[in-house]
């Protein structure tokens, strides 16, 4: 038997071994994920799921957030592409004792094949230089984000190594179109040509075995986001951002509500966690994060994806790991046990992750134990991580796979609430006094339209008051109670007013929106307060309504039609009085000179893409010099008031208001405008905590456009 026939043989005993192992990893963990709840896996091309695949998969949308790192991904991504050619090639090669593909214009083709060697080694070296020399706090270190690097590393130059001995063994000589692999049969010139086809064959081989290894790694490591990335952003959700799933509570069968147990997760979320890539970009934009309370968006959909494969094994009898002989399968990962609260964090008046990664890095470690008997919540899950959430989706705009944080969150919020009856107390007491009395504080429900009498000159009329209204103004509980919230509602109805807008309240027939319930876990109230709301709704014949709460306008426009609401408009009040500007129905001709800074509202934008209109509202105001945050938009950060935030204490860390008031400080504003009352509290507050308050003032869009319109000082 020939050597040609002998390489054949091995190398078909190779590959298919490698192939074998590679379906072997891949199914097991397909096994773990058909242990979740069925799923919805949306592939409809309708709403633009085939542009949005194609700009997030291909065109890298997410990771571009980032230049630097998305130039690096992007080059590495298509280089790989572009030399699946050249492995193809290659192996022709070494099988054919020196054959080639045959291919239209070889040299360009070889001359690509070079040049792509070259530049995929220069974004590896950039990769380790941001990994290891500037030390970005978001990416890990160590031997496991190393290993993926050192592969691409010798890949190539095994690649390179090759086609140069190759050119010594078939004499070829130095050619423009192979501009390295010349270099490299220049330096080994005196070379026999036998001894540089065994040096040929020698790298060919290790060629060959690193790229079955990266074959075989890629699904037991982060790297599996490969393939599952493309299959999760493809079967993205099509709702509304951030839509919560709906509870079947009259379902007299459930034993279960929220998520308990790993299995409780839907398999679509559980394709989330293998689609994770550990890049760190949710935790680098997370406000908890940032401020030092426990939790990290990362290590969440990582130590739930390690609990996973690990019950999944346990369940399944199917290892995760292949071949077995290469990994040790003693223990399984949990956390200590150690609460974040109480922890000895860094300085709170730095805003940096490290801390929180510093507390995820030391408490979840292998332990000898059994992963059926780890509790989700407690070994899995802190309830300090839980609570620590602010629902703002900054980490899920800014994820590049498309991985979604906060309902699982809010899954296992639900189970706390409504299985273990485990809350914050004052979130407790929040949710209680919304119960008992519709609104956070507790305060008589009948007073819910006291508000009205603060305005003199001017009658806010109720439905009964006004029944042919066209636009229903939707107070909220802060608009209603809160005394500095009241100003906005005064100044929007002025406005109204003026703009000759035929509106009406519910007045005491308005119940809280919900959103407060729902985003702590309480479904039952929020789905009870959402019921009322719309019988009211429809009572009256409702068929626009209008609000100055972000959290009120996300909940009714994007989570109340799927209750029942149905042909019903919903404008944020900066839509509204952005559509009146332009119409010329308010005409803002009183000069402020203000140097403002406006701060987006997480519910207004990055869960409903409202951005321009709050903008062009100041930007009619004469006098007002706009200027933006660092980060603004959709890279805004989260006041912390969102996902019930708002009624809770922050008792680790730096407070994330404070944070954001920092932020908004450094650009030197006179005021710090927003377009939500959550927001504006926050940022107040923000400016007495450090001191400015006689200096920066806090004021809401409408307040401001009053200001211009009546000439008010």
């Amino acid at each position: 038997m020939t050597w040609q026939w002998i390489n054949f043989i091995l190398f078909l005993a190779v590959v298919g071994y490698g192939l074998y192992l590679f379906y072997k990893a891949v199914f097991h963990r397909y096994l773990y994920v058909k242990l979740g709840q069925p799923a919805e896996f949306h592939s409809s091309l309708q709403g633009g799921r085939l542009q949005e695949f194609v700009s997030q998969v291909f065109a890298q949308k997410k990771l571009m957030k980032d230049p630097k790192s998305g130039l690096m991904h992007i080059v590495i991504f298509y280089g790989f592409i572009i030399l699946q050619f050249g492995a193809l090639d290659l192996i022709v090669k070494g099988l054919t004792g020196g054959g080639a593909l045959p291919i239209p214009g070889y040299d360009a083709f070889s001359l690509m094949q070079e040049i792509t060697v070259f530049v995929i080694l220069v974004a590896a070296g950039y990769a380790a230089y941001r990994r290891y020399v500037e030390k970005l706090p978001r990416l890990k270190r160590g031997w496991k984000p190393s290993l993926v690097l050192f592969l691409i590393f010798f890949l190539m130059m095994t690649v390179l190594f090759s086609l140069g001995f190759e050119r010594i063994w078939l004499m070829h000589e130095a050619s423009v179109y192979a501009p390295l692999s010349s270099l490299i049969a220049a330096v080994f010139s005196g070379m026999s040509e036998t001894a540089a086809k065994a040096a040929f064959y020698m790298f060919w081989w290790a060629h060959l075995l690193i790229l079955l290894a990266f074959l075989v790694y890629i699904p037991q490591s982060k790297h599996f986001h490969l393939l599952t990335a493309p299959l999760n952003i493809w079967f993205r959700r099509a709702e509304p951002a951030g839509r919560l799933k709906k509870l079947d509570l009259d379902n007299e069968e459930a034993d279960n509500f929220g998520v308990g147990k790993i299995e409780d997760f839907t398999q679509k979320q559980m394709l989330d966690f293998y689609a994770c890539v550990e890049c760190g970009r949710c935790t680098n934009v997370c406000p908890a994060s940032n401020t030092g309370k426990a939790l990290s968006p990362m290590h969440m959909i990582m130590k739930l994806r390690d609990h996973l494969t690990e019950k999944g094994a346990a369940i399944t009898s199917k290892s995760p790991w292949v071949p077995g002989f290469a990994f040790s399968s003693s223990g399984v990962h949990a956390m200590s046990g150690i609460s974040a609260n109480g922890t000895n964090w860094d300085s709170p008046e730095v805003t940096d992750i490290g801390p929180t990664l510093e507390w995820q890095k030391g408490h979840w470690a292998v332990q000898e134990r059994k992963a059926e008997e780890l509790e989700l919540i407690g070994d899995v899950m802190t309830e300090d991580e839980i609570w620590s959430c602010t629902t703002c989706r900054n980490c899920e705009d800014q994820c590049p796979v498309g991985n979604e944080h906060v309902d699982k969150i809010i899954d296992l919020r639900r189970q706390l609430v409504l299985m273990q009856g485990s809350v914050p107390a004052e979130g407790q007491r929040a949710m209680q006094n919304i119960e008992r009395q519709s609104n956070p504080w507790g305060l008589s429900r009948n007073d819910r339209e006291k508000w009205t009498g603060e305005i003199e000159g001017l009658a806010v009329p109720t439905v009964k008051d006004n029944p042919d209204f066209d636009i229903l103004f939707f107070v909220g509980s802060m608009g209603s109670y809160d005394l500095r919230s009241r100003k906005i509602s005064r100044a929007f109805v002025r406005l109204l007013h003026e703009a000759g807008v035929s509106f009406a309240i519910l007045g005491n027939e308005e119940k809280n929106s919900g959103d407060t319930p729902r985003r702590m876990g309480n479904e039952f109230l929020f789905q009870q307060l959402c019921q009322e709301n719309i019988e009211t709704f429809q009572k009256y014949g409702v068929k626009k309504i209008v609000t100055a709460c972000p959290h009120t306008y996300n909940t009714l426009k994007n989570e109340y039609p799927e209750f029942g609401l149905e042909n019903v408009e919903v404008l944020h009040h900066t839509e509204l009085l952005d559509r009146l500007v332009r119409e010329g129905k308010l005409n803002p001709q009183y000069e402020i000179k203000e140097r403002i800074t406006y701060h987006d509202s997480c519910y207004l934008g990055r869960y409903n893409n409202v951005y321009e209109q709050p903008r062009r509202i100041l930007k009619a105001i004469p006098g007002v010099e706009l200027v933006e945050m660092e980060r603004n938009r959709e890279n805004g950060m989260c006041c912390g008031a969102g996902g019930g935030m708002m009624w809770m204490e922050e008792t680790a860390g730096k407070r994330v208001n404070v944070a954001r008031t920092e932020q908004a400080l450094q650009v030197n504003p006179t005021v710090i405008s927003s377009a939500c009352p959550y927001c504006l509290t926050m940022m107040e507050d923000g400016t007495k905590m450090k001191e400015v308050e006689d200096r920066v003032k806090a004021k809401d869009i409408a307040e401001i456009l009053e200001q211009s319109v009546f000439g008010l000082n």
